[in-house]
């Protein structure tokens, strides 16, 4: 299937639009007559301060304006229109009966300053949330103040350090592989921890050996992505955490990867101290355009009193208030108790979907992932051989030989009309190409998408200019990404 039957939205339509160039004299609003003497205003408002219009600025209509905005956002990929191999981000359609429940006009338009007494429903629904995502993750309390996955991770790793602050020592550092999740690092160095990389082994795991010779009292935690970002389930983690444990430190494991394993195994059940809930990823609640996210951190009991505060408490009478009173708390981490329309989302989801349902969803995760593994596999090279379970990572070492690179091949991808998938991550494996199809995919889909890669590799061989000089279907071709990043256009000017 080729890009243009995939896609109609590409326009051939002249870039200075009317929006751009508008006309004298055209309105979109109607402002109502003013309600003080035209005279008053200087003395109101600095002289200054006022100006007669906004200079070389377009005149437009209401139409010209809903046009311009309306096709630029048919620009887009969206997970509504295809898929969204992202590996690492797990891009899953958002079911829109969520959308329709957190729209509800008790939770639409509850005000976070309301009293607990007024909004018990809302406190319900956290506390429900809780005790769920407490269960599949196998650990003994949950905090939703955080924002984000990193925000969850920098909430879990403070926690960590209270603890060991309570027992006299902060500690000194953190180990974390090197196949570990890129925000790993900043969130223990944020929290003044300096960092040890522990590296991986030829499976593409943690190097127990590595790890034995510098795992000592200095160390506050380990972070670990399980499984890790090459989709390698981490065998050994419950050798790991117990070597951990026996010099006095914690296991912090990164939990953006839950969507390979809930339902069939449980972080706290191999050893696990805390770890985040990303649930924009594995439940759900819209991932990405800056937010709102959601990132809950669980833990075990041992970490239970320096969780944030307020945590939702229930009165012996059944009623729901917020609780305060937690003298080891490392204290708020998040206006008011964290993004309420993203836990509705999330408990929406999981109650939908029940026990059976969501070990399903991983399981069928991985069935697409290994789908497309065995599918490609020989077009792309495979640095690992070990078996993966919701992501695969090849990289460009085939197509390398002909100057295509893995940014060439994503590009190309776009051509397909499908957005390319994470590309030149984890660092461990160079030219990247990591492919999360999620459990939302036909195979159909996942056939299409297939079958455009195949054709990409046969591309690169055969005609590699064609590859190196995509896209060519987009509205907009390849740009000079160093220029973008450095000197970006963040507003509009006249020419």
């Amino acid at each position: 299937m080729s890009g243009n039957e995939r896609i109609s939205t590409h326009f051939s339509l002249n870039e200075r639009l009317v929006f751009e160039e508008g006309s004298e004299g055209r309105r979109a609003f109607d402002l109502p007559a003013l309600d003080v003497p035209a005279k008053d205003i200087g003395a109101l408002i600095e002289p200054s301060l006022l100006r007669e219009g906004i200079q070389d600025m377009p005149e437009l209509s209401e139409v010209d304006v809903i046009r311009h905005f309306t096709r630029l956002s048919t620009w887009n990929y969206h997970i509504d229109l295809g898929l969204y191999p992202l590996g690492s981000c797990t891009m899953k359609y958002n079911p829109k009966i969520n959308e329709r429940v957190a729209r509800l006009e008790g939770f639409a338009v509850a005000h976070p300053y309301m009293p607990a007494n007024a909004i018990q429903g809302a406190l319900e629904v956290q506390k429900t949330l809780e005790a769920c995502l407490a269960e599949i993750s196998g650990m003994d309390a949950v905090t939703l103040q955080p924002a984000a996955g990193a925000h969850g991770e920098l909430t879990g790793i403070l926690m960590i350090r209270a603890y060991h602050e309570s027992r006299g020592n902060p500690r000194k550092k953190i180990l974390i592989p090197d196949s570990a999740h890129g925000t790993n690092p900043a969130s223990a160095a944020i929290s003044g921890y300096s960092v040890e990389t522990i590296p991986s082994n030829k499976r593409g795991t943690v190097d127990l050996d590595e790890l034995r010779g510098v795992v000592n009292e200095d160390v506050a935690a380990i972070m670990i992505t399980n499984p890790n970002t090459l989709g390698v389930f981490e065998s050994e983690i419950a050798e790991i955490a117990e070597l951990l444990h026996s010099h006095g430190a914690l296991v912090y494991m990164d939990g953006a990867n839950l969507n390979a394993m809930m339902g069939m195994t449980r972080p706290g059940d191999f050893g696990i101290d805390v770890l985040h809930i990303n649930l924009h990823k594995t439940f759900t609640t819209p991932h990405g355009g800056g937010g709102p996210g959601a990132g809950p951190v669980a833990v075990k009991k041992i970490l239970e009193p320096y969780l944030p505060y307020p945590v939702v408490g229930k009165e012996s009478n059944g009623g729901y208030f917020f609780d305060y009173g937690r003298p080891h708390s490392i204290g708020k981490v998040k206006a008011y108790n964290g993004q309420f329309g993203m836990h509705v989302r999330a408990l929406c989801y999981i109650l939908a979907n029940g026990p059976e349902g969501l070990k399903e969803v991983s399981e069928v995760a991985v069935l697409n992932a290994n789908y497309i593994r065995a599918k490609l596999k020989g077009a792309y090279a495979l640095e690992y051989e070990s078996p993966t379970l919701h992501e695969v990572v090849f990289s460009d070492q085939l197509q390398a030989g002909n100057e295509v690179h893995v940014w060439d091949i994503g590009k190309r991808l776009m051509d397909y009309g499908f957005h390319p998938p994470t590309v030149s991550f984890p660092l461990i494996v160079s030219g990247a190409i990591m492919i999360e199809p999620t459990e939302t995919e036909s195979k159909q889909e996942l056939d299409a998408f297939i079958d455009a890669m195949l054709k990409i590799a046969r591309e690169a061989d055969e005609k590699p200019e064609l590859v190196k000089s995509a896209p060519h279907t987009t509205r907009i071709g390849r740009i000079d990404e160093a220029a973008a990043a450095r000197k970006p256009i963040l507003r509009w000017r006249p020419d």
